[in-house]
């Protein structure tokens, strides 16, 4: 249950992170309910997942993966440019997640 709880968290904060363009400065009412709703829910997801998964471990991954879709949301609906950089610097995210991850099941494990 807590990696839906967290899969909720990331999905939150990712919509309300790409409604925020769209608030221009938070001033366009609707975008910007969008973007506390998104931010107050994520955060409510997030709690939850902490009850079932390490902070450490959550916290990296509702970071890392909401960082990596921003980064493919800039690109694709915000004509972002897709750089050398950006692409090594999502993989090190994701390389990241995925080592804290393997981690925390050893540890489990041990």
């Amino acid at each position: 249950m807590a990696g839906i709880w967290l899969a909720a968290a990331i999905v939150c904060e990712v919509l309300a992170t790409s409604f925020l363009k769209s608030s221009e400065g938070l001033t366009r009412p609707l975008p910007t309910a969008i973007v506390v709703a998104g931010y107050v829910l994520s955060l409510v997801a997030l709690a939850q997942a902490l009850k079932g998964i390490d902070v450490g471990v959550a916290y990296a991954i509702w970071a890392g993966v909401g960082t990596a879709a921003i980064t493919l949301i800039g690109i694709l609906a915000f004509s972002e440019a897709l750089t050398v950089t950006r692409a090594i610097g999502v993989a090190l995210i994701v390389m990241g997640v995925v080592a804290l991850n393997l981690s925390a099941t050893h540890s489990a494990a041990s």
